[in-house]
């Protein structure tokens, strides 16, 4: 059984940046769609982007385009955010994710449905 393990979380100024690791123990996530996912107080999970098994396409949320970076080493387990540009709205605990299906459809790896193991959550407090 596959655990996922984030950190790098931390408080912020606006404008920094932070980098998020999700390393993977007891199992490897290979061949696993990976995402990450977070949820602000007060407000719903929500999509932050994700990545294919393959490395080869990565999603981002509208709001974190050109700003976050999702990346992926399967050899060492773990997968990465890098958050650059941080703004209060960023504020939230963010969550990685994984999905054992391969063959998953772009367009559904927003959805977190699909995935099957999730981390525990890392907060990331962004000051104004």
């Amino acid at each position: 059984q596959v655990q996922l393990a984030e950190s790098g979380g931390g408080l912020v100024q606006t404008g920094d940046s932070l980098r998020l690791s999700c390393v993977a123990s007891g199992g490897t996530f290979s061949e696993n769609v990976m995402g990450w996912f977070r949820r602000a107080p007060g407000k719903q999970r929500e999509f932050v982007a994700a990545i294919s098994w393959s490395g080869s396409r990565t999603f981002y949320a509208d709001s974190v385009q050109g700003r976050f970076t999702i990346s992926r080493d399967d050899v060492a387990n773990t997968l990465w955010l890098q958050m650059n540009n941080l703004q209060p709205e960023d504020t939230a605990v963010y969550y990685c994710a994984g999905d054992r299906n391969p063959r998953r459809g772009y367009t559904q790896y927003s959805g977190g449905w699909i995935y099957d193991y999730w981390g525990q959550g890392t907060q990331v407090t962004v000051s104004s």
